[in-house]
């Protein structure tokens, strides 16, 4: 099976730290140029694009809120600009706001599912209208409440569980293009938004997760990577857990 992306060019949304970070990293090791995309985090997108240059590939930053159309239009327009095609798109940017269903605010909602679910239907529509010449790759990351709800997160949520019933429905329409689509569901990442979750987040975890510990943003790259590759082009409107068995674990009493 083949798992190089050699002279390939990926899209990443959010890529300037976490899980972003780690999926861009690993596809430029793989051998793909990379567009890495970032809303407020310049920093650390041309951070990243640094790290991939370091590998020996290419990698330019654009900045673009995901959740505005005008936004994803001058990003696409960039990357076609910087480079001659697009072969792999990666939505991972994504927000949350945590707080109770009773005292979530419109404007909190709105955020969230603008950047999750919208942004990720603006960048795959815009991506797949240029691979429909060629076909492509692309891979939504969802996350665990994919399966099962998080309570004070319902608008992180609503849109993750949009984002894998909209895998499926873009899968089936964009497969006469060559183009799949499948989803990316990690577990407990441990990054730096999570390390603020708890005390010791990995530690915490890891009791919970059968194979004993918490993952790391590699961990979702090489997952990606293997959506992306040519060893994955019969697989479409899926979606592949990454998160050492966490979310298959019942709660069950007598364990």
């Amino acid at each position: 099976m083949e798992l190089s992306l050699e002279s390939k060019v990926a899209l990443v949304t959010g890529a300037s730290k976490g899980v972003g970070k780690g999926i861009a990293l690993e596809l430029a090791r793989r051998g793909a140029s990379v567009v890495v995309n970032y809303n407020t985090d310049r920093a650390g997108a041309e951070a990243t694009a640094t790290e991939i240059h370091r590998i020996g590939r290419e990698a330019v930053a654009v900045q673009a809120n995901v959740a505005v159309a005008a936004d994803v239009d001058r990003m696409f327009g960039h990357s076609l600009e910087k480079f001659p095609r697009l072969d792999i798109l990666v939505n991972n940017a994504g927000v949350q706001t945590w707080k109770p269903l009773l005292d979530l605010t419109e404007l909190e909602w709105d955020r969230t599912i603008g950047t999750n679910l919208t942004g990720c239907f603006l960048c795959t529509q815009r991506a797949a209208r240029h691979m429909r010449e060629r076909g492509g790759r692309i891979i939504n990351i969802g996350s665990g409440c994919n399966k099962i709800a998080f309570p004070n997160l319902v608008d992180y949520t609503a849109s993750k569980g949009g984002i894998e019933m909209f895998t499926k429905s873009a899968a089936v329409e964009l497969g006469k293009y060559r183009i799949t689509v499948n989803c990316v569901a990690p577990g407990a990442i441990e990054i730096e938004r999570t390390k603020l979750e708890a005390g010791d987040y990995a530690g915490t975890w890891a009791k919970l997760t059968p194979l004993g510990r918490v993952g790391e943003p590699l961990d979702v790259g090489r997952a990606v990577a293997f959506l992306a590759s040519e060893a994955a082009e019969f697989i479409t409107g899926q979606t592949i857990w990454v998160d050492g068995g966490l979310f298959s674990k019942p709660a069950w009493p007598y364990a």
